[in-house]
């Protein structure tokens, strides 16, 4: 009889771990809809609603080539855009601890925000759910062990903040119109294939490099100090995105594939290899 009451109580574990695990779903998913609640709350309204090519009369060269190699004159301003990626995350500081995930992102144009929501599979049936935003000028960076058990949590710092926007910033490549004179983005020349550009948001204000391709596509953006989180302590290092595989979406040329790497004294650490597998553009109007 005793192997009956082994099988009993496995069962009943095996019952107990199920509804904690499903409970975690619930609540992560009841969690990402408070938060992007806050996200679409937070939304001003976009102006002038379609791209002119006078905008482009005073920017550096290698900026105006970016802009009508991706943009058409008319192309509506985007005001939020809906993302889904799947790709690799290096889990490990200083090894090679690559695990799969897949993710959705909704990004707002103005006020400048996101949120990504990503689910990263360590090893079968063992998943971390990850909320990386940038809402109404707060960052937040929140991973969760099945939605229940807290693993890391960085919000309501202006390091935080400053490293969220930095990450929009960078992004925007997926949703190019943002990046117009008209948006905010002051631009400032540097060579025949690279540019500065400043972006403002609340009391935050920081600055990028731009490096571009020879068809005029982005290719990389750098920030020469983001906060890394490292052993308990946040260190102020560069930090680089590279886009590649730009391709028609919406009416415009943006990368589908990119890869995000911390620059550290011995050489690109990347962390984040990802591609995206759908995109959706909601426009002003």
């Amino acid at each position: 009889m005793w192997w009956k009451i082994l099988l009993l109580i496995v069962l009943v574990l095996g019952l107990g771990a199920s509804i904690a695990i499903v409970y975690g779903i619930a609540r992560w998913k009841s969690g990402t809809r408070e938060l992007r609640a806050r996200l679409e709350a937070s939304r001003v309204p976009v102006a002038p609603t379609v791209f002119d090519l006078n905008e482009l009369e005073e920017l550096p060269a290698p900026v105006q080539r970016y802009f009508r190699a991706v943009l058409t004159p008319g192309q509506p301003m985007i005001q939020a855009v809906s993302v889904a990626h799947e790709g690799t995350f290096n889990m490990s500081d200083t090894g090679e601890l690559w695990r799969p995930f897949s993710s959705t992102q909704r990004v707002i144009t103005h006020r400048p925000g996101f949120d990504w929501d990503a689910r990263i599979r360590m090893m079968p049936g063992l998943t971390v759910r990850v909320h990386d935003a940038y809402v109404a000028g707060e960052g937040i960076l929140h991973a969760s062990l099945f939605g229940l058990i807290t693993v890391m949590e960085m919000r309501n710092t202006p390091e935080v903040a400053q490293g969220e926007l930095m990450r929009f910033f960078a992004e925007s490549a997926w949703y190019p119109t943002a990046l117009l004179p008209s948006q905010g983005v002051r631009w400032e020349a540097l060579d025949d294939s690279s540019a500065h550009a400043t972006l403002e948001d609340g009391g935050i204000m920081l600055t990028m490099l731009f490096r571009f391709n020879s068809d005029g596509s982005i290719a990389s953006v750098r920030a020469e100090a983001r906060g890394r989180a490292s052993k308990g302590t946040v260190i102020p290092t560069p930090w680089e995105g590279r886009w590649s595989d730009y391709q028609l979406r919406g009416g415009m040329r943006v990368p589908i594939e990119g890869e995000v790497a911390w620059i550290l004294p011995e050489g690109p650490k990347p962390y984040w290899r990802g591609r995206i597998t759908s995109i959706h553009y909601e426009f002003a109007q």
